[in-house]
């Protein structure tokens, strides 16, 4: 029998359902990112995310390819009984890939001006669901239109020095997807399994078939793969072989092809051939071009003559296979002695207009050698906002050629990002492209000394944020939106702002256990772990070592406390995080690498600094222990990698001339990346740890 408290209780629950009342709805945090063009929410909607089951297409069309936000949708024939409606508009007052989006009180409308804009529109509906599932509450009541600002949002894909697990190259698609960004540019080098020089393409090569699968995925999700492959320099994955040495500009260098030969050309069309092949969806070609000087071989030609006479051959090739090409410009500039001025932020804009003044005929002279069907690029990864940039680039518009940008997310800083993943940079490139109606920018991602991918997240999402919608976050902003979509909308907070902390203690780690600058020449030179690493503390002299390096330890002392702080910051938002909890993982890697290093350091000191026996001995003791710690540290850091990364060339792989000192060129194993903690500690070993026995130290 029921008791009357009981009984009551169940009468008001009856009453309450009954009578439609409910838990109250709250409204979530919803970042979109990009951000789109107008974005206005005005109330709760009765839709749950799990709610969602049936769609209707008003012209029959099928489902875009969706993410993982959605569970299965099934398409009606009775619009009234659909969640989701969606159809192709192409006479919508928007520009290509635009779409309209609204949230309605138990639908959803989607709207795209071609079948680019109604994809976007679903990733920015998973969004919207992602966060509403994330946090619980019904999707809002808004309305949301949205186009981009730049057409072409492309990334550039560098895999000259390693590949990733296969299999990571379509996790990566998905992503970039889901952030609007559509095309890569993939430097491929000798990573595509060549038919007609098979000697070229590396043994871990992908075969062409894998690369026109990847094509395809791309291409299923709005994203368009063309290759970069280098032409007249930066050519040393051919010019390294043996069968290949007699094309060489300067036969003792591997750089550079001789733009004379024709069996350069044969060679290198050749080459351009399969990569185009391997990517059957791309509309351009990009040949590079850059960093280049040819010696002329008693030709009487100048290094500029001979470039344009290239930069035409391989430009009429690319026509003839319907391609664009894309050429990096700088050469040209430096030729014609109007280079520096681009990369200087404290000459005036008179100086410039005056370097252009005296120089410009050095181009003009030559004007009507330089192709018009090829795009030119101009790169600048720090100073973009220049007027000598700009100036360049008007020279290159004014005389009616196509011109493009190119900033960077990633340039030479090893381990990771710096410079607040250049977040200044990208957008200003970004904003005066969209400013001077400009086509398009490429984000380069430079793996010459090869941070994990992951760690270029950051730098992606702030160039599909501001290629996409302009000038409507601030850096804080967008840092707080990567985040929030990367990881949770409870991680959104400043708090959790790691990132820009590691950068000190990284910038520093690079040779900290070195003297001078030296972490990218340690391999090529004999006597590196002599010259190059840190002297050690002499047993007898106690104290003056530490004295040496006092600036150094002081260094160390507080780089050990900002690492210990982002150790708990990064536990802490592993727990927290809904999703990409990897990123977070090769964070924690590299901040324990770095720590590792500045502890070496402090050991050291602690050595050199007691005079006590017993103190000395313990000092001995934990010094002695370091090669073991590396060794577990090294071992946890390669599985992590190795979850994404290929970390070693294959057996038989050779190693080119490296004339740009590239780290990741280095070595076939992940040696390099670990090689100034390698020299210390055989230094270490060699110096202290043989020398010095603990039977030495007397009680």
């Amino acid at each position: 029998m029921k008791t009357p408290t009981k009984i009551i209780y169940l009468l008001l629950i009856f009453i309450i359902n009954a009578c439609g009342f409910q838990e109250e709805k709250k409204l979530g945090d919803f970042k979109l990112l990009p951000s789109p063009q107008e974005f206005e929410i005005s109330g709760i909607s009765d839709l749950k995310i799990d709610e969602l089951k049936l769609f209707y297409s008003e012209s029959n069309d099928s489902l875009p390819v969706l993410g993982d936000a959605f569970g299965e949708l099934n398409q009606t024939d009775k619009k009234s009984d659909a969640q989701i409606i969606f159809w192709i508009d192409e006479k919508l007052d928007l520009p290509a890939e635009g779409y309209f989006l609204k949230v309605q009180e138990d639908q959803i409308i989607l709207t795209g001006k071609d079948k680019a804009g109604l994809f976007y529109a679903f990733k920015t509906l998973e969004q919207l669901a992602i966060d509403a599932k994330d946090q619980d509450v019904h999707l809002p009541i808004c309305s949301i239109k949205d186009f981009p600002l730049l057409a072409y949002r492309s990334i550039h894909l560098d895999i000259k020095h390693h590949l990733e697990q296969t299999e990571y190259y379509y996790q990566l698609i998905d992503k970039l997807a889901s952030y609007k960004i559509n095309a890569i540019i993939a430097e491929v080098e000798d990573k595509i399994q060549f038919e007609r020089h098979p000697k070229v393409a590396s043994a871990d090569a992908l075969s062409k078939g894998e690369w026109q699968k990847l094509s395809e995925y791309a291409k299923n999700r709005n994203i368009e793969i063309s290759p970069l492959m280098q032409g007249l320099g930066h050519s040393s994955f051919v010019l390294k072989h043996e069968e290949y040495k007699h094309l060489r500009d300067d036969p003792e260098i591997d750089w550079a092809y001789n733009p004379l030969d024709p069996e350069t050309y044969r060679v290198q069309f050749d080459l351009y051939e399969e990569a185009i092949e391997a990517t059957p969806n791309g509309k351009y070609l990009h040949i590079g071009g850059d960093e280049v000087h040819t010696t002329g071989r008693g030709s009487g030609k100048s290094s500029l003559e001979l470039q344009l006479q290239w930069l035409n051959k391989v430009c009429q090739f690319a026509e003839d296979h319907n391609r664009i090409p894309i050429f990096w410009d700088d050469m040209p500039l430096k030729h014609a002695e109007v280079y520096g001025p681009m990369f200087d932020t404290e000459i005036t804009n008179e100086e410039v207009d005056k370097i252009w003044e005296e120089n410009e005929h050095k181009l003009v002279e030559f004007l009507d050698q330089f192709p018009k069907n090829c795009i030119y690029m101009r790169w600048n990864y720090h100073s973009p906002e220049t007027y000598g940039n700009s100036k360049a680039m008007d020279w290159f518009s004014d005389h009616g050629f196509q011109v493009m940008g190119a900033t960077a997310g990633q340039t030479r800083w090893v381990l990771m990002p710096q410079r607040e993943s250049n977040i200044d940079n990208i957008k200003s490139f970004a904003l005066s492209s969209i400013e001077s109606g400009l086509n398009g920018l490429l984000l380069t991602l430079w793996d010459d000394d090869s941070p994990h991918f992951e760690l270029y997240m950051r730098g992606i999402l702030a160039f599909s944020e501001y290629t996409w919608s302009g000038d409507k976050r601030t850096k804080g902003e967008v840092k707080s939106a990567y985040r929030h979509r990367e990881f949770s909308d409870s991680l959104s907070n400043e708090q959790f702002g790691f990132i820009d902390l590691l950068e000190s203690p990284v910038a520093q780690w690079k040779n900290i256990l070195l003297e001078g600058n030296s972490r990218n020449y340690l391999m090529s030179k004999p006597e590196a772990m002599e010259k190059l690493v840190i002297e050690m503390p002499v047993a007898n002299n106690p104290g003056k070592w530490s004295e040496k390096y006092a600036d150094r330890i002081k260094i160390a002392k507080e780089t050990i406390k900002t690492t210990d702080t982002i150790a708990s910051k990064i536990g802490e938002m592993k727990n927290l995080a809904k999703r990409n909890t990897y990123n977070l993982e090769i964070y924690e890697q590299v901040n324990n690498l770095v720590r590792f290093s500045n502890q070496a350091l402090l050991q050291l000191n602690d050595y050199d600094q007691t005079t006590d026996n017993l103190e000395r001995k313990k000092a001995l003791e934990r010094l002695s222990e370091l090669k073991a710690q590396f060794g577990a540290l090294r071992k946890e850091m390669e599985s992590t990698y190795g979850k994404t990364r290929i970390l070693t060339k294959p057996d038989n792989y050779i190693l080119d001339q490296d004339h740009h000192v590239h780290l990741a060129n280095q070595s076939l194993s992940f040696d390099w990346q670990f090689y100034a903690e390698i020299l210390f500690l055989q230094k270490l070993e060699k110096n202290i740890i043989e020398k010095v026995t603990l039977s030495d130290i007397k009680d």
